[in-house]
């Protein structure tokens, strides 16, 4: 089945608004392109390992953790170094932190390099991320599709062109009801800068 616009034609979300929020011009298109080439310059980029089946295989994108703790948050049973905020990212955080009205205590960033680099389908469910976790998520750079398909009905489907300096909210059930993807393209892709704001809580 092919995949569904979260918009129909009067452009209105047909996807549950309860569980995303979608600004498309949170950033002007200039203070988007300067945050992305400061962060492809300064980041320190890795390559994670991942166990899949009985095969340890390297994550298909470039990851960074930044936050409050800048020593090592556990999360889903892993270990992952973080850095300390920067001024840019500190900023960031604070802007969406206004809009949405919740607390961030750290982001992920993952860079797509190009078409090949993706994420398979999952929900952001670790217990440290609580309940019915609010995430952030702030596209720079290539225009990729996130995908949504409800965990029970895998036929039903949606899609989104997260478009450079938009600003996409998670939200309420959905990590519950919903998994979510950035699929491989065969088509030439710039890179692409995704980052994702959580509140990692203390078990």
């Amino acid at each position: 089945m092919d995949m569904l616009s979260l918009f129909n034609n009067d452009e209105y979300y047909q996807f549950p608004e309860e569980l995303l929020d979608y600004t498309e011009h949170f950033l002007s298109e200039k203070e988007a392109t300067e945050l992305e080439e400061k962060l492809l310059k300064t980041v320190p980029w890795k390559q994670r390992t991942q166990k899949m089946y009985d095969k340890t295989v390297l994550t298909p994108r470039l990851t960074a953790w930044y936050g409050d703790d800048t020593k090592l948050y556990q999360l889903g049973g892993n270990e992952f170094a973080v850095n300390p905020w920067t001024s840019e990212l500190l900023s960031l955080k604070q802007k969406i932190e206004n809009l949405s009205g919740c607390t961030f205590n750290s982001v992920l960033l993952n860079l797509y390099r190009d078409g090949n680099d993706s994420v398979a389908w999952h929900r952001d469910k670790e217990s440290e991320l609580g309940n019915r976790p609010m995430i952030a998520s702030v596209s720079l750079g290539e225009v990729r599709n996130f995908d949504f398909r409800k965990v029970d009905n895998h036929q039903l489907k949606y899609s989104l062109p997260l478009r450079h300096g938009s600003l996409l909210i998670m939200k309420g059930n959905l990590q519950l009801h919903w998994e979510h993807r950035i699929a491989k393209s065969a088509k030439p892709m710039k890179p692409r800068i995704n980052l994702t704001f959580r509140l990692i809580k203390e078990l």
